[in-house]
């Protein structure tokens, strides 16, 4: 069965492209051309992953983005907007974005990334521990000595990924490989500043830290 991809954009001419050349390379395509629409199809057809645009009429890419989320966290959302500041990338990450791209943007770059999250979701439901610290990849629960703690989809990864990784010391290189498949468009200060959300939300109030940074190489999660 094809995967299917929801394009969400308001540019005829770049709906369009982007509509034939997804379903020349083998996906499902359904396009919206704005927010309430692009809502309607989601909730009536729910894709594999959404392409969307943020600079949309009548309701923005970005409440698109939260009520997304808030339903379905698992599908991977990919950014494809004009507005490439550093601040702005960030805010798209934190209302849960899985991915940024900056217009103008390469076909088979953005192809290669919806391939990438599209793996990434294939993943099998796996429980990963460290210390009091629970990561559920099924349920998308975080918990530590049994509390809940709400992360957004982003932070989620970066935690799966120091998980898996256990006492292994990361660079800020292979966290961007990794969670943000090094996009050109993101800088590497993102690392440290979603490391810090991190921080604030699994360490804080714990005598016990988890999450370390080694000065000069990059950032460990363990247990000592």
């Amino acid at each position: 069965m094809l995967k299917s991809i929801l394009v969400v954009e308001d540019d005829e001419e770049i709906r369009n492209y982007l509509k034939e050349f997804l379903r020349e390379s083998g996906y499902a395509v359904q396009t919206a051309s704005d927010g309430p629409a692009a809502l309607r199809v989601f909730h009536k057809t729910p894709p594999d992953l959404v392409v969307l645009d943020l600079t949309l009429p009548t309701v923005s890419g970005e409440t698109v983005c939260i009520e997304i989320k808030k339903d379905s966290p698992e599908i991977p959302v990919i950014m494809l907007t004009a507005k490439a500041k550093s601040m702005d990338i960030l805010s798209g990450f934190k209302m849960g974005a899985d991915d940024y791209m900056a217009k103008p943007f390469v076909g088979d770059e953005l192809l290669a990334r919806i391939k990438a999250r599209l793996k990434t979701m294939g993943r099998s439901d796996t429980v990963h521990k460290v210390a009091d610290l629970e990561l559920n990849t099924s349920t998308f629960e975080v918990k530590r000595n049994g509390k809940l703690i709400p992360l957004t989809q982003k932070e989620f990864e970066l935690l799966h990924y120091f998980m898996i990784n256990k006492s292994r010391v990361l660079t800020r290189d292979m966290i961007l490989n990794k969670v943000w498949l090094y996009s050109p468009d993101i800088e590497s200060r993102v690392v440290d500043v979603y490391v810090g959300y991190l921080r604030k939300k699994v360490d804080a109030g714990h005598k016990k830290k988890l999450i370390h940074s080694l000065r000069g190489f990059g950032y460990v999660l363990k247990e000592n």
